[in-house]
């Protein structure tokens, strides 16, 4: 019969007296290792944060978007403005935008 020398570190688990008897007597030993993990358990925070992140993100994008919509909807108004000129109602004239010399 052949020995083999357990995998991992698994040694604090079997008692050095019963490895022994094991051993000599060429009884199997039953190794039972627990699947439950110790560490942090990185998907369980990694989705979170991930989705956090892509929300903060949209949010910037939806920001930087109605600037730049507010800023092109600020010139076409002046650009419009300064196309049609001087409004007159009832002899009180209006000027909606200054001239480039004025």
């Amino acid at each position: 019969m052949t020995h083999h020398t357990p995998q991992g570190n698994i040694a604090p688990h079997i008692p050095a007296a019963d490895w022994q008897r094991a051993q000599a007597t060429g009884q199997p030993v039953v190794v039972v290792v627990h699947d439950t993990p110790t560490g942090v358990p990185w998907q369980r925070l990694l989705i979170p944060f991930a989705v956090a992140g892509a929300t903060v993100a949209g949010g910037w994008g939806l920001v930087a978007a109605l600037c730049f919509l507010l800023d092109t909807a600020a010139h076409t108004a002046t650009v419009i403005a300064g196309a049609a000129g001087p409004i007159g109602i009832g002899g009180i004239t209006l000027k909606l935008a200054r001239g480039k010399h004025t």
